[in-house]
């Protein structure tokens, strides 16, 4: 297990004895209130402890918006975040910072150096899904509380169907990644399944500590739901361009992006690069 501090390991310890979900669901009460005196506290602690530029936001006025959660999910200005519009492009989908990415190892991902976890666990125990990806490439992205926090095409596609998966809502840091097995494949997530030029592709919207919820454009708010997986498949066509908002998370999370064996080269990304949305991190093989 990868050496942490005395804090790290309080942090990962307290996770495994706090209500993950009851904490959570109570922010998201504080999140979704619009008690005027509590939301503009909330924002304005919030951009002071994270440093928030509200000068990227199409809205720059902290106090007009109506709870936390819609500050939280802000729209830019437009042309903040060109999309690299070139054909052999894959772009991140979101604002973050690249947890881990490559190769998938038949049917393993790497969490943090020394820890994997499985691929059929990820997606939910479906089998026909898993298989479209064994040998394929992957990205881990983390988004900071300070990022922007919707999630966009990262190529052309159309939705095929969703799966939500219960679980549980370790923080997905980088203090947890090193240490909790298992970490993507044990949180509550939600897998959006595309079909693209290039084939299958999968998007993966996990939940975390006190994330108070996660939105798609198509159905609306997703999270929290009962505890039991629901799948969705779509035979209305659902089609997205590139740079098409998704989602979004109401307070920060990570995603993670499933392509086919030997579609995408990462360029020259690693561990621990800052990535913008709409900026080309991945071309693809021809």
């Amino acid at each position: 297990m990868p050496e942490l501090s005395m804090l790290e390991k309080i942090f990962v310890f307290l996770q495994y004895i706090v209500p993950q979900h009851l904490l959570s669901r109570l922010t998201g009460w504080l999140a979704d209130s619009k008690i005027k005196f509590l939301k503009n506290f909330l924002i304005h602690h919030f951009i002071n402890q994270f440093g928030v530029d509200m000068s990227l936001a199409k809205n720059p006025d902290p106090q007009s918006y109506e709870n936390f959660n819609a500050f939280f999910t802000r729209a830019l200005k437009e042309d903040i975040r060109p999309i690299d519009s070139r054909s052999h492009t894959f772009c991140s989908p979101v604002d973050g910072s690249i947890s881990e990415l490559g190769n998938i190892e038949h049917d393993r991902l790497i969490q943090a150096k020394g820890f994997y976890f499985d691929l059929i666990s990820l997606v939910g125990g479906d089998d026909a899904l898993a298989e479209n990806f064994i040998n394929g490439n992957f990205a881990t992205i983390y988004l900071s509380p300070k990022d922007y926090h919707r999630i966009h095409m990262p190529c052309s596609g159309r939705l095929v169907g969703t799966t939500y998966v219960p679980g549980k809502l370790f923080s997905v840091n980088n203090a947890t990644a090193k240490s909790v097995p298992h970490l993507f494949a044990r949180n509550e997530r939600l897998i959006c399944e595309f079909e693209t030029d290039r084939g299958s592709l999968v998007i993966i919207f996990v939940g975390a500590m006190i994330v108070a919820g996660i939105e798609t454009v198509w159905g609306g708010q997703v999270t929290p739901l009962p505890k039991t997986p629901s799948s969705t498949r779509f035979d209305k066509k659902i089609e997205f361009e590139k740079g098409d908002e998704i989602g979004r998370f109401k307070l920060g999370s990570t995603v993670i992006i499933l392509s086919q064996s030997g579609s995408l080269n990462f360029n020259d990304f690693s561990h621990g690069d800052a990535i913008r949305m709409g900026e080309a991190f991945a071309n693809y093989l021809e």
